[in-house]
């Protein structure tokens, strides 16, 4: 009988994965992980370790690699099908092979399978990649390592089998990991923040444009591993050249110079200051199972549907007048307010108010694809620019379908998604954002979501910037091939990495520039900025942009007489090195000649899920959001009880003689909200901008004098 020992499953299986080892190199805003997982069997017999586990959904899976004792196996990029076969075929004659692919649902879920590891031996497994990183709202840059793998939704007749996860409670992970950083930029880094705990910033020059940081020790797997990196100077754009590799052929992706151009712009504020009062607004509402669970391991913010329901109330009521609205939500079915979006007025802003009360998580599982395709039939409304907010915690399995009908539909909208807790898909809440050209937020750890969602609606209340050019001076003999998407439109607090392809050599010595063209006639003109070759980074993530769009691509034409495009991206990901949906990494031990006997015993390697259940009552309702449900869609409060007890007064102190009573009531609301809620005003400035609008048109419409609303008060 097995001694059964060590690190066990929920199965009591032993767990051949031990460790996990991170280093993560950030170089400005791109990143190179390297992960060193260490394994070995404790068993009597041979086995089989399958490990599935969470990446970004951008990640450049570039390098994958294997030491058994004293030998490195270093594996090689081939066609999926093929690397399964030689993987396959390599156990059944009793050697030892490693293979590491992509989901054919979701970018950002990786199959790791050991083969073959002998009783008593170990084995050392290195995983690297590159990856952009997320500019957040507040300047800062946000790498994730996705430690939490929540199991995917697979709906019922979507394509392809759906993502089959080993998961036990973040608490019972029985493997270690430690994660260390290294940052560097060519500006100096002001800080370094997290969701976990982090040793001290440990700065490694007096211009401190060089830190290192580390995870402290005891990390508990219950959410994922989070650094947001703030720079000086964040706005300024920048221009990294690479060389290319020199083994590669000239003319090639990885052969050529690769130029990675950075667009994080700012706009004059003449343009920007005012909000659009016009738009489509249309909120999609996840309201499967998950979202009853607590949005933290705190109760303090309740779930994450209760804190959906309170952060739709604050949109609702920042709503301009004169726009258009609808809310859907969604589970296995799906529901909507109104048969096509309303205009918004007290009326239809009163009878969403009263569903979105009601909304609970009750409709089952996580099919977010018919109702997209619902929104995208219903034609748009004219001079009303149809802005879609998804919110979800992204645990769907047919992701790449999700992302094929936003892109498809890209021209009509603009989409912003929110990823509610720990383990949403980051390719999913990532790619929404990026095809529908709107903004990602994650709201994770300590988060809270109402700041954030707030911030993206002002966002989607600013004009959007169109007509983005990028023209190359570039020496004679010297041409530019752009490999990623073109920009259609760029808003404040939005970055865009454009990755070019330079062909050509030139006998000149010249200097090569840029410039940038926008709507508002702001030009930029920056020297390139030169970075070390030893990884390829650029050119890795500029294979990965063009290989990203040949598979969309390939998805649109399935089926029809288009053929080549997975030829094209097989043949990319061999040449660069770069993982693909239509390759794998296979790694075969050769070295010693020996069959491996005896029965292979196949062990899935639990990943850490997390899931905080309801355990005691809602919190008590946030004083802010009592005194913001009692506003009007047109900016002002009325002078009644209901408003005294939200201010903390009773009815005879507010209810003073006052000329026009609702100017009044207004006028009070603020000078609370200013008094009181200062830390929250990302959450109230939008519907605190509506309300003074409105006192100014009243006192204009009546003749009042504002001063005589404004004696001396004592909130």
């Amino acid at each position: 009988m097995m001694n059964r020992c060590g690190l066990l499953t929920p199965e009591k299986e032993p767990v051949p994965l031990k460790s996990i080892e991170v280093e993560l190199e950030v170089r400005d805003h791109v990143a190179t992980l390297v992960s060193t997982l260490l394994y070995e069997n404790k068993e009597d017999k041979p086995i089989e370790a399958v490990f599935v586990f969470p990446l970004p959904g951008d990640a450049a899976v570039c390098h994958f690699s294997a030491v058994i004792g004293q030998t490195q196996i270093v594996a090689e990029v081939k066609e999926k099908q093929q690397a399964r076969e030689e993987y396959d075929d390599a156990l059944s004659s009793g050697q030892q092979a490693f293979l590491l692919e992509e989901s054919d649902q979701s970018p950002d879920i990786f199959s790791l399978s050991v083969g073959s590891l002998p009783p008593g031996e170990s084995a050392s497994i290195r995983l690297e990649y590159v990856t952009e990183l997320a500019v957040q709202v507040d300047d800062g840059l946000r790498f994730c390592l996705p430690a939490v793998l929540n199991p995917r939704y697979q709906p019922q007749g979507s394509e392809g089998s759906s993502v089959q996860v080993t998961s036990v409670p973040a608490s019972l992970v029985p493997y270690s990991l430690s994660f260390s950083a290294r940052v560097s930029s060519p500006r100096p880094i002001s800080k370094v923040e997290s969701s976990c705990s982090l040793d001290p910033l440990q700065y490694l020059n007096a211009e401190k444009t060089q830190a290192t940081v580390k995870l402290a020790a005891g990390h508990k797997f219950d959410r994922d591993v989070e650094l947001l990196i703030y720079y000086t100077d964040a706005h300024q754009p920048t221009a990294v050249v690479e060389a290319g590799q020199a083994s590669a052929k000239t003319g090639t992706v990885m052969g050529d110079l690769m130029v990675m151009l950075s667009l994080y712009p700012e706009f004059p504020q003449s343009g920007m200051s005012s909000a659009a009062s016009c738009g489509e607004f249309v909120f999609l509402m996840d309201r499967s199972g998950s979202m009853d669970c607590l949005l933290n391991n705190s109760n303090h913010q309740g779930t994450r549907v209760a804190s959906a329901r309170d952060t739709l109330l604050l949109l609702l009521k920042s709503l301009p007048m004169g726009c258009y609205f609808n809310i859907y939500s969604f589970g296995s079915s799906y529901e909507h307010m109104f048969p096509k979006s309303v205009e918004y007025s007290e009326k239809t802003m009163e009878e969403a108010l009263k569903k979105v009360e009601e909304m609970t998580a009750n409709l089952g599982g996580t099919e977010i694809l018919k109702p997209l395709e619902h929104i995208y039939s219903q034609p748009c409304i004219p001079n009303q620019p149809r802005q879609l907010f998804v919110f979800t915690d992204g645990e769907v399995g047919n992701t790449k379908e999700v992302i094929d009908l936003v892109k498809k539909n890209s021209g009509s909208h603009r989409c912003f998604s929110f990823g509610i807790g720990e383990g949403a898909s980051t390719a999913l809440i990532n790619d929404l954002a990026k095809e529908g050209g709107g903004h990602a937020q994650f709201i994770t750890g300590g988060d809270r979501m109402q700041p954030k969602v707030m911030q993206s609606l002002r966002f989607a209340l600013q004009p959007a910037v169109q007509d983005v050019s990028v023209t190359w001076d570039l020496p004679k003999g010297v041409s530019a091939t752009v490999l990623s998407p073109p920009i259609t439109a760029l808003f404040q607090g939005q970055r865009s990495l454009v990755y070019t392809q330079i062909t050509g050599q030139s006998s000149e010595a010249a200097e090569a520039k840029y410039n940038v063209y926008f709507y508002f006639v702001v030009t930029h003109e920056a020297p390139p900025v030169f970075t070390p070759v030893c990884r390829l980074t650029v050119h890795r993530l500029g294979a990965r942009t063009l290989i990203r769009s040949l598979e969309m691509e390939e998805r649109e034409h399935r089926g029809q007489q288009v053929g080549g495009v997975k030829e094209k991206v097989v043949e990319l990901s061999i040449q660069s090195g770069v993982s693909s949906s239509f390759t794998a990494f296979i790694a075969v031990n050769k070295s010693d000649g020996k069959e491996i006997q005896g029965p292979l015993v196949r062990r899935n390697v639990p990943a850490p899920s997390e899931y905080y259940f309801k355990s005691t009552p809602e919190p008590p309702r946030d004083p802010l959001l009592q005194l913001v449900s009692l506003q009007k869609a047109s900016g002002c409060w009325l002078l009644d009880a209901a408003l005294a007890a939200a201010l903390g007064k009773t009815s005879e102190e507010v209810e003073k003689p006052k000329p026009a009573s609702e100017v009044w009531a207004t006028v009070l609301a603020l000078i609370w909200l200013h008094g009181f809620k200062t830390d929250a005003k990302e959450e109230w400035e939008l519907l605190a901008m509506k309300a003074v609008s409105w006192i100014h048109v009243m006192c204009k419409l009546k003749h009042l004098c504002l001063k005589s609303c404004l004696d001396p008060v004592s909130l």
